[in-house]
Order: C-alpha cells, then sequence, then structure tokens
C-alpha cells in the first residue's frame, strides 16, 4: 500500500509538473511573439514616416518653381531624414526576401536622390529641368509604390503573428483554466481512491477483531492485499492459535478435574486394597492351605502391591511434592546416585548382565540451586529405563556439560537401545502414555514434572549411532520457592 501511494503522488506531482513546465514555455514564448510583434509594430510606424517624408519631399518637388514652393535646404533636410529612416530599415534582423526588397528599395532610393540633386542643381535649360523634375517624380513615385508594398507584407505578417500569438495565449489560458478546473476533482478522486483502499481493508479487519473479541475464534480475515494481507494473516494465525490454546485449556481443565476426582478416587482404593493384602497375608498364613493356594494368595499379594505402587506414583503426579530446594553439584548427585544404587554392579535387582557404564562430568559445572532428592529421583528412573531398553546388555553413558554462554548445565543420559518411534518421540512425556507392556504411563510425566520444578526442561530424541538420547538442561534461574534455600 505504501509503495502504491508513493507512485500515485509521484504521477500526481509528475502531472502538475509537466503541466506548469508547459504553461512556463508558452508564457514565455507568448511574451517572444508580443516582443517580435512590437518589433514589428515598430517597423511598420518607421516605414509609414519613411512614406510620410517621401511623400513630403515629393510634394516639395511638384510644388518647386510654384508661389506655394518651399526652400531648398527644406527639401534637403527631408531627403537627408529620408535616408535616415532607410538607413535604419537595416539595422533590424531580417530574412533574405526582406533583405532583398530593403536593397531593392534603396536602389530606388539612390536613384530618386540622384535624380532630386539633378533637378536642385539643374537650372541652365528649363526644358532639360522639366524632363529631370518628371524623372525624380516618376522615380519618387515608383519608391512610394515600393514603400508601400513593404508596409502591406508587414501589415499582414503583423496580423499574421498577431492572432497566432493571440490563439497559443487561449490555448495557455484554457488549458489553464482546465488545470485550475480538474486539480481538485483530480485531487479528491485520488483521495476517494486512496481513502476507499484503506478504509475498507481497516473496516475489514475491525469487524474481524470484533468478531474475535466475541468469541468467535473460527472467523477468518478473507485475503487483502499488500500491508493489510499480512496483517490479516497475523490475525488468521493468531485465531487459530488462540483457538488451540482454548481447546488445550479446555483440555487442561477436563484433566484437571479428572486428575481431581481420580486422586480421590485413588485415596478411596488405597485404604481397601491395604485391608484385602492384610487379608491376604492372613489368610496365606493358614497351615490348611495347600501349596497351590498358597502360590494364588503370593500372587494377588504381588498385584496389590503393584496397585499400591501405581496409586502412589499417581498421587504423586496428581500432587507432586514440593521441592525442598539447596545448592546442589549436579556431578556429586550423578555419582551418589549411580553409586548408591549400584547400577555397575549385581545387587541391582532385575539388570541384565554386559551393561557397560561411561560417564564423562566437566568439571567447570557451577553449583545449582535444585532439590537434591527430586533430581535423583529423575535420574533413577532414567537410569532404570535406560536399562530396560538394554535387555541384551549394551552401554549407558552419562555426560555433563556447561554452557558458559547461556550459563546452563545439561546432562545427556542415553543408552545403546533400539529407540523410540519417531511417531510416538513427542508423546512419551504425557501422563499415562508407555511403550512398557506393564508400564503406568507416569514415570517419564513425573520426570518432566519435577524438572520443571527445579526451573529446567527435559526432552528426548534417537541417538544416530542407536538408542536414546534424555537431556536435560538446568539453567541459572531464579525458581519460586529458591529463596527459603
Amino acid at each position: 500500500m505504501k509503495k502504491k501511494i508513493i507512485v500515485g503522488l509521484s504521477l500526481y506531482a509528475f502531472f502538475f509538473a509537466l503541466v506548469g513546465v508547459y504553461i512556463i514555455v508558452s508564457i514565455e514564448k507568448a511574451a517572444s511573439k508580443f516582443d517580435n510583434l512590437i518589433k514589428l509594430h515598430q517597423v511598420e510606424i518607421l516605414r509609414e514616416h519613411l512614406l510620410l517624408n517621401i511623400r513630403g519631399v515629393q510634394s516639395d518637388l511638384t510644388l518647386r518653381d510654384t508661389p506655394y514652393a518651399r526652400s531648398i535646404s527644406h527639401i534637403v533636410s527631408n531627403a537627408i531624414q529620408m535616408d535616415k529612416l532607410s538607413d535604419r530599415c537595416f539595422q533590424c534582423h531580417h530574412s533574405e526576401e526582406v533583405l532583398a526588397r530593403l536593397n531593392r528599395m534603396r536602389g530606388k532610393m539612390e536613384r530618386y536622390k540622384h535624380a532630386l540633386s539633378r533637378v536642385i542643381t539643374y537650372n541652365a535649360n528649363p526644358g532639360r529641368l522639366q524632363s529631370e523634375k518628371d524623372t525624380a517624380l516618376r522615380a519618387g513615385k515608383d519608391l512610394i509604390e515600393d514603400v508601400n508594398t513593404m508596409i502591406a507584407l508587414t501589415s499582414r505578417k503583423l496580423t499574421e503573428h498577431t492572432q497566432a500569438a493571440l490563439g497559443r495565449i487561449a490555448a495557455t489560458k484554457n488549458l489553464l483554466f482546465l488545470l485550475i478546473a480538474s486539480g481538485p476533482l483530480l485531487s479528491a478522486g485520488l483521495a476517494y481512491i486512496y481513502i476507499r483502499s484503506m478504509t475498507e481493508p481497516v473496516d475489514i479487519l475491525l469487524d474481524a477483531t470484533r468478531k474475535l473479541k466475541a468469541g468467535d475464534l473460527d472467523h477468518r480475515v478473507p485475503g487483502l492485499a499488500d500491508e493489510f494481507g499480512e496483517l490479516g494473516n497475523s490475525i488468521n494465525d493468531m485465531a487459530g492459535s488462540l483457538k488451540e490454546q482454548m481447546v488445550k485449556m479446555r483440555r487442561t481443565e477436563q484433566m484437571v478435574v479428572a486428575g481431581e476426582l481420580a486422586a480421590g478416587l485413588a485415596h478411596e482404593i488405597k485404604n481397601p486394597l491395604a485391608g484385602i493384602k492384610v487379608a491376604m497375608d492372613v489368610l496365606s498364613r493358614e497351615d490348611a492351605l495347600s501349596k497351590e493356594d498358597r502360590d494364588v494368595m503370593a500372587k494377588v499379594t504381588d498385584e496389590i502391591k503393584r496397585l499400591e505402587v501405581l496409586m502412589k506414583n499417581f498421587l504423586n503426579f496428581a500432587k507432586p511434592p514440593k521441592p525442598r530446594f539447596a545448592k546442589v553439584n549436579v556431578n556429586d548427585i550423578i555419582r551418589g546416585t549411580m553409586d548408591f544404587y549400584s547400577l555397575g554392579g549385581a545387587s541391582l535387582p532385575g539388570k541384565p548382565e554386559g551393561i557397560d557404564i561411561s560417564k564423562d562430568l566437566d568439571a567447570r559445572i557451577p553449583e545449582r540451586v535444585a532439590d537434591p532428592l527430586q533430581l535423583q529421583q529423575v535420574l533413577l528412573n532414567l537410569f532404570l529405563n535406560a536399562v530396560e531398553a538394554m535387555p541384551g546388555g549394551g552401554v549407558l553413558a552419562v555426560r555433563t556439560e556447561y554452557d558458559a554462554f547461556s550459563d546452563c548445565v545439561r546432562i545427556e543420559i542415553s543408552d545403546s537401545g533400539k529407540g523410540i518411534d519417531e511417531g510416538i518421540m513427542g508423546n512419551i512425556f504425557q501422563p499415562f502414555f508407555t511403550t512398557k507392556p506393564k508400564g503406568t504411563g507416569l514415570g517419564l510425566a513425573i520426570c518432566r514434572q519435577l524438572i520443571e520444578q527445579q526451573g529446567g526442561s527435559i526432552k528426548a530424541e534417537n541417538n544416530p549411532a542407536g538408542g536414546t538420547v534424555f537431556r536435560i538442561d538446568l539453567p541459572a534461574i531464579r525458581v519460586p520457592g529458591a529463596e527459603e534455600a
């Protein structure tokens, strides 16, 4: 939209600049034409003066030897003035045709002056004097006709130039009036186009925001152009994200309600299970029971114990214990956890043979504020998962590193098992999701819950060399309740 406004205003300004240049050039040409017209008027006046002067000389020549004759000095003065006027005609710029006419006129004027000179100076023979006088009069008449012709030519050109100049001035005037009249209309039209192209998308966006505010998250902004299109797409993405978040919030609320109900139900189930367990223990001590009945009661007792563990894990997930924060060394907790549960020895129940332990602990790791027992619980759970993922043996690798740039401690626990299917990798931390035949689906969910209580994060991915890698990041941030440490 911004580009369209710039282009439109540029074309608008360019159009008026062209019109302004045309008007200025037209005015300059008109002024030049008027200047030429003034010069033509001056030439016309000059030639008329020359004609009057020649006629005065002709009149003086006609009245010679009559009572009305003027003095010879007066005739000579008129002849001199006539010669000066003819010289002035050559001072202006003329075309070749006009210059040829002027040269012919000058030649006739020279003959006329020569004839006048002979009339004035010749007095011996009256008959010869009359002949010279007639010659001078004919030369003067011929000169007058020539000057009249030039005056008529000048007058015709003056008329043509005047009409052309007036026509050009009229055209410029009309264009100026048209520009004055169309300027506001063009400005109003351009403003209308721009206002409409801006108000319509704004109205559409405003209507969309009102509908989204009213809760219609399925409403979408139709396709708009330019920057409004980008804004509309952003609003659509925001509406989709809001709808997705609301669905997640509803599901979360449902899960919270279900969790509260399940927690209450678990409490109600836990007490009867304890009673059933005690009763089964008492019954199993009866001497009259056969070996088969004792085996059945032992299996029932094992299943009750498994249900108790499940209820305990579920209650821990539904209402995890509050962390007790303290400054801890992550490397020390890892060493203590591995030594305490003897992952490298045979004392671990169900541990397959052939598990190699690899430790790569970064000595630069600083202390972190965390709950050591909860962190130990997470590490133990991940160690057991790694061992169970390698029933035929393998390598359990534990590595720590410190990123000084982000001030983050990272713990990596990897195994060399078969790994996890990529299609379910993103769900392994969800509650009640498990890949084990007898799993509860709460172990990894509780791990994530406990790590997030420490202000950290946990994620898993398949190792390109085989197996699964769990990464725990513990940034140096203040977590709620850490002030008590």
